[in-house]
C-alpha cells in the first residue's frame, strides 16, 4: 500500500528538500489517494501526479518601497499558480514575515483541493510577500502594497488569476492592491476578492470562512447523530475567521470558551457569547498589536493564560482557527486524555500529520482544512460572479449559498469515505472527492 503515492513524494522531498510545510501537505495528501491511484492506472501513464505537485507557474519579485523616514526597503514577492485545471487561480495573498516559497507552495497545493471541493470553477494558487504590515503607517502599507500590484498586476486578471486577503491582508490592503491594479490596466474588474462592498465586494465574506466552519461542524455533528446545541468549544485566534465561528457557534447553541494569540490564551468558562464579548474580538483584532490579553481588562471573570495554547483546555469541540501546525503530537495527547470528541480545522494545516493520526486512532473525528474552511474561497468565487453580474448581492442570499455549498462539501466528503471503503476518515475523504475532480479535468486537457 502507499507504493505509487511514495514514488511521487520522494521526489518532492528531492526537489525541495528545504520546504517542509509543502512536503507534508504533499505526503498527506498523497498518501490518501493511494486507492484513487490503484483503480485509475491511466492517472500514472499520464503523469498525473507528477505534473499535479510541480505548480504550473512560480513568480518572484522585488518589492522597493519608502517608509516614512524616507529610507529604501526592500521586500520579497511571490505568487504560485499552482493548478488552473478547473478555472482561473484562486488563493489569497499572505503579508507575513515568515512568507517564503514553501509556506506559498504547501498554501496553494492545498488550495487546488479546497478549491475543488466547493464545485465551483476555480483552480489554487497563493501569493504574498515577507512584508509584515504590523506597526507600520497607513501610508507604508499603501506604498508597499502599490510597488507590489506594478509587478503582480502583469500576471493576473479575472479569467487567469483571483488574488484574495490572507494572514496580513485584509479590506485595507486589498483595498490599496486593487486602486494600483485599476490605475495600471484601466480596468475596474473582478480580479481582486475581499474587496470593501464600496468596490464591489461581498456582503458578508469577513465572516464568511468562520460561518462555513460551523455549518460544516454542524453537518459532522449531525451525522454522527450529535448537535453543536450545549456543546463547549475550544476556538483559538481572535481574528476575523475566529469571530466569524464563534459568532456562528453561539447562533447554533454552542459555547466558545476560548480565543488565542501569539501572547497566551484567554479562558472565559462564563462563556464568549454576549456581542459585546464577540465584538471585542474585533476590537483586539483592529488594534494592531496582535495580542489578546486586553481581554480580561473588559470582562475580568475571563483568565490569561500566557505563552500557551488553549488545546489543554477540556471541551467537547476544538476548532484551530490561527496558524499552521498549531497543534502537535504532544497537545493532541492532551486533548484525547481530556476526552476529545471533534476537531474542525479552520485554520490552513493547523494540525500536524503526526497529530491527526493519534486524533484519529483514538476515537476524535478530524475535519480536514481544506473541506472545513472552504467557505472563504467559496464567498470570494460568489464575489467574482456578483461582480461579473454588475449587481449586489444581499447578505442572505450570500449565507444561503455559502450554507449550501458548506453542505455539498460534507456531503461528497462522506460518499468518498463510502466509496473506497475508509469508515470516518474524513481527511482522506476530502482529498480524495477533491482529488477526483481535478484528476478528471486533467486527463481531459492532455499532457500540458
Amino acid at each position: 500500500m502507499a507504493n505509487i503515492s511514495q514514488k511521487y513524494i520522494d521526489i518532492a522531498k528531492k526537489n525541495y528538500p528545504n520546504e517542509p510545510e509543502f512536503l507534508q501537505t504533499v505526503e498527506e495528501v498523497l498518501l490518501s489517494i493511494e486507492p484513487v491511484l490503484e483503480t485509475h492506472p491511466e492517472y500514472e501513464k499520464a503523469g498525473l501526479v507528477k505534473r499535479l505537485i510541480e505548480p504550473e507557474r512560480m513568480i518572484s519579485f522585488r518589492v522597493p518601497w519608502v517608509d516614512d523616514n524616507g529610507e529604501v526597503q526592500v521586500n520579497r514577492g511571490y505568487r504560485v499558480q499552482f493548478n488552473s485545471a478547473l478555472g482561473p487561480y484562486k488563493g489569497g495573498i499572505r503579508f507575513q514575515a515568515n512568507v517564503y516559497p514553501g509556506i506559498l507552495k504547501f498554501l496553494g497545493f492545498e488550495q487546488i483541493f479546497k478549491n475543488s471541493l466547493t464545485g465551483l470553477p476555480i483552480g489554487g494558487g497563493k501569493g504574498g510577500s515577507d512584508f509584515d504590515p504590523a506597526g507600520k503607517s497607513d501610508a507604508e502599507v499603501m506604498r508597499f502594497c502599490q510597488s507590489f500590484v506594478t509587478e503582480l498586476y502583469k500576471h493576473i486578471g479575472p479569467n487567469t488569476d483571483v488574488p484574495a486577503g490572507d494572514m496580513g491582508v485584509g479590506g485595507r490592503e486589498i483595498g490599496y492592491m486593487m486602486g494600483q491594479y485599476k490605475r495600471m490596466t484601466n480596468q475596474y474588474d473582478g480580479t481582486w476578492t475581499g474587496k470593501g462592498t464600496t468596490n464591489g465586494g461581498l456582503n458578508g465574506r469577513t465572516e464568511a470562512t468562520g460561518f462555513g466552519i460551523v455549518f460544516f461542524a454542524r453537518e459532522v455533528l449531525n451525522h454522527f447523530g450529535d448537535s453543536l446545541e450545549g456543546k463547549t468549544a475550544v476556538v483559538s485566534g481572535f481574528g476575523n475567521v475566529s469571530w466569524g465561528t464563534i459568532t456562528k457557534l453561539v447562533e447554533l447553541g454552542a459555547k466558545p470558551i476560548t480565543i488565542s494569540g501569539p501572547d497566551g490564551y484567554i479562558l472565559d468558562e462564563e462563556g464568549i457569547t454576549t456581542p459585546e464579548k464577540i465584538d471585542t474580538l474585533l476590537e483586539l483584532r483592529n488594534s494592531g498589536k496582535n495580542v489578546c490579553a486586553p481581554y480580561v481588562e473588559k470582562f475580568p471573570n475571563a483568565k490569561f493564560i500566557p505563552g500557551k495554547r488553549p488545546w489543554e483546555v477540556k471541551a467537547d469541540l476544538y476548532l484551530p482557527c490561527a496558524m499552521q501546525n498549531d497543534i502537535t503530537l504532544d497537545w493532541a495527547k492532551e486533548m484525547v486524555a481530556n476526552g476529545a470528541r471533534y476537531l474542525i480545522e479552520g485554520a490552513n494545516m493547523p494540525t500536524t500529520n503526526e497529530a491527526v493520526q493519534y486524533l484519529m486512532d483514538n476515537g476524535c473525528v478530524v475535519a480536514p482544512a481544506k473541506a472545513a474552511n472552504a467557505g472563504g474561497v467559496a464567498c470570494s468565487c460568489l464575489e467574482m460572479a456578483q461582480n461579473a453580474e454588475h449587481l449586489i448581492w444581499n447578505k442572505e442570499r450570500v449565507y444561503a449559498e455559502l450554507e449550501n455549498i458548506m453542505v455539498h462539501i460534507f456531503k461528497i466528503t462522506e460518499e468518498a469515505c463510502a466509496k473506497y471503503n475508509l469508515g470516518e476518515n474524513l481527511v482522506a475523504g476530502a482529498n480524495i472527492a477533491g482529488f477526483e475532480r481535478v484528476a478528471e479535468a486533467m486527463m481531459m486537457q492532455g499532457i500540458v
